[in-house]
C-alpha cells in the first residue's frame, strides 16, 4: 500500500472512489473490459451482506436453489417487453464445442424466463403455491459505461422469484421484500434508504409495478440499491404457469422477482467513506477490530505479544485481526487500517500492559476525540456497546447528510438549481413526456415516489398541469 493520500472527495469524487477500491484491496480490473475481480477483502464484505440478507429470506419462508446460466434465446422472446428491455445488454453464445448452435443461448442477464419455464412444470394446483425461491448467482449485462461494483458486465447478486395464487399475495410479497431490504440497509449497513415506487419508464421490463430503495451518496447522487417487482401475470402467461384453483378452474399464477447486488458494496463505500478511506458499518465489516501491538525491541515485544494473543482469544465474539507485521511502523498500520475502514483499532504497548488498559481508536471520529482509554476487564462488553454506538452515529450522519440535501422545488428554475447540489422533491404529473423533458434538461431521473404519501392537489414542476403526488428526482449512478 502506498502512503500517498487519496484524492479529496470534494475535489474528485469519482477518482476518490476508484482509487479507494484499488488501495483498500476490495477489487481489481479483470482482463475483460467492464469486468472486475473481487478481492478477498471485498468478497468478505459481500459475504457478510449475503449472510444478513439470507437470514432474513429464510426467516420469511424463502429457500435457495440454483438455475442455469445459459438460457435459450426463444425464452427471452416470449415476453415482449422483457426482451426489448434487455436486448441491448445481452451476451449471446452461438458456438458450443466447436459447432454452431441450432439456437443461440443467452448468458443470463436475470432469470425470470428460465425460472418461469421451470415453474410451469412444477405448478399444477393451488396446493403447489406459493413457491418462494431465491438464488445467489452471477449475471451478465453488456454495459457500455462501467464502474467497479456499481455497473459491471458481470456482477453478483441474489434474485428472488416467487409464484402466488392471488394478485393480493403477490403484491404483499413484493412489499414484504421491499420492507426486508429497507430493514437490511438501515440496520446492517447504516444506509438510510428511501423506499418507494418506480415510474412506468423506470420500472423493470415486464413488471406491473417496481419498488425500489434509493440511497444518497456523499456526492449527492442517487443509487438504486435494491428492487422488488410485482410481475402480475405477464410471465405466467408467457410461460404457461397455470394451476387449478380452489374452484377447479384453470388460472395463471401471479409472480414476483427482486434483487440486491454487489452494487450495495458501492453504496456502503459512497455513503460512509471519507477523505481517509472507507468507513465500514460494524455489522458488515470483514474485520470489526484490529489490534496493533506497539513495541520497540525484543524485550518489549515479549511483554506485549502474549497479552495481545490473550486479548485476541478473549474477543472471539468479534471479527478480530492482529496486525503483527514487523516490516512497517505502527503509524503506517494506523493509516492502512483507516483506509480499509475497520471500525475499531486497539493499540497496546508496554505501558498499557502495566496498567491493564488499552487505547481504542474509533474510525468515524478522527484524532484524539475518537480515542477511548479502556480497562482490559470486561473489554468485550465495553466494545459491544461502542460498536452499537458506532452504527448509530454512521446512520445519523448519513441521514442528516441526506435530509440536508433534499429540497422542495417551487418552480422549474429552482428545480434545475437544486439538482446541481442534491435531490429535488417535486410534484410531477406522471407523464413520460415530462419525465423525458426533465431528464434531457437536467440529467435528473425520477428516483421514486414515497409509499406513505397521500394524494394532494399540486401542479407538475415541468408542464404546470395538475399533479397528485410528489416524486424524488436526482442525478444517479
Amino acid at each position: 500500500m502506498s502512503e500517498e493520500k487519496l484524492p479529496k472527495q470534494s475535489e474528485n469524487f469519482s477518482e476518490w472512489y476508484n482509487q479507494l477500491i484499488a488501495r483498500a484491496e476490495l477489487a481489481d480490473y479483470a482482463p475483460v473490459r467492464g469486468c472486475m475481480v473481487v478481492r478477498p477483502y471485498g468478497w468478505a464484505l459481500w459475504e457478510n451482506i449475503q449472510k444478513a440478507l439470507d437470514t432474513r429470506f429464510k426467516q420469511t419462508g424463502h429457500v435457495n436453489a440454483a438455475f442455469p446460466m445459459l438460457i435459450p434465446m426463444s425464452f427471452l422472446e416470449k415476453e415482449k417487453e422483457h426482451v426489448e428491455g434487455f436486448a441491448p445488454e445481452l451476451a449471446v453464445v452461438t458456438i458450443g464445442g466447436g459447432q454452431k448452435l441450432e439456437e443461440p443461448l443467452v448468458v443470463r442477464p436475470t432469470s425470470e424466463t428460465i425460472i418461469g419455464y421451470m415453474y410451469s412444470k412444477w405448478v399444477k394446483s393451488y396446493r403447489d403455491l406459493p413457491i418462494l425461491i431465491n438464488q445467489w448467482a452471477n449475471v451478465v449485462r453488456w454495459e457500455l459505461r462501467t464502474r467497479m461494483f456499481l455497473r459491471t458486465l458481470e456482477f453478483y447478486w441474489q434474485e428472488g422469484h416467487t409464484a402466488h395464487e392471488t394478485a393480493e399475495e403477490a403484491e404483499e410479497e413484493t412489499r414484504r421484500i421491499l420492507d426486508l431490504y429497507t430493514d437490511f440497509a438501515v440496520n446492517e449497513a447504516a444506509v438510510p434508504v428511501i423506499p418507494g415506487i418506480k415510474s412506468e419508464a423506470e420500472k423493470f421490463a415486464g413488471a406491473v409495478r417496481s419498488y425500489t430503495i434509493e440511497a444518497m451518496m456523499r456526492d449527492t447522487k442517487a443509487l438504486q440499491s435494491g428492487t422488488s417487482h410485482n410481475l402480475g401475470q405477464n410471465f405466467a402467461k408467457a410461460f404457461d404457469i397455470q394451476f387449478l384453483d380452489r374452484n377447479n378452474e384453470l388460472q395463471n399464477a401471479w409472480t414476483t422477482s427482486w434483487g440486491v447486488s454487489t452494487r450495495f458494496v458501492g453504496a456502503i463505500i459512497m455513503t460512509h467513506g471519507d477523505d481517509q478511506g472507507l468507513i465500514l458499518p460494524p455489522r458488515l465489516a470483514p474485520i470489526q477490530i484490529v489490534i496493533v501491538p506497539i513495541y520497540k525491541d525484543p524485550v518489549s515485544m515479549d511483554k506485549v505479544m502474549p497479552v495481545v494473543r490473550q486479548l485476541e482469544k478473549s474477543l472471539s465474539q468479534f471479527r478480530v485481526k492482529v496486525d503483527d507485521r514487523d516490516n512497517v511502523t505502527p503509524g503506517f498500520k494506523f493509516n492502512d487500517w483507516e483506509l480499509r475502514g475497520v471500525p475499531l483499532r486497539i493499540e497496546i504497548g508496554p505501558r498499557d500492559v502495566d496498567n491493564n488498559t488499552v487505547v481504542v481508536a474509533q474510525r468515524d471520529i478522527p484524532g484524539k476525540a475518537g480515542k477511548l482509554f479502556l480497562s482490559m476487564d470486561n473489554l468485550g462488553g465495553q466494545l459491544e456497546t461502542i460498536l452499537v454506538d458506532f452504527h448509530q452515529r454512521l446512520l445519523q450522519r448519513a441521514t442528516e447528510f441526506r435530509d440536508s440535501h433534499i429540497f422542495e422545488a417551487k418552480d422549474f428554475a429552482e428545480f434545475k438549481q437544486i439538482i446541481q447540489e442534491g435531490w429535488a422533491f417535486a410534484y410531477w404529473c406522471g407523464s413520460t413526456a415530462c419525465e423525458t423533458g426533465i431528464k434531457d434538461e437536467t440529467k435528473a431521473t425520477t428516483r421514486c415516489r414515497p409509499l406513505d404519501q397521500k394524494k394532494t392537489d399540486g401542479v407538475c414542476i415541468y408542464c404546470g398541469q395538475p399533479a397528485e403526488y410528489k416524486t424524488y428526482f436526482a442525478r444517479a449512478y
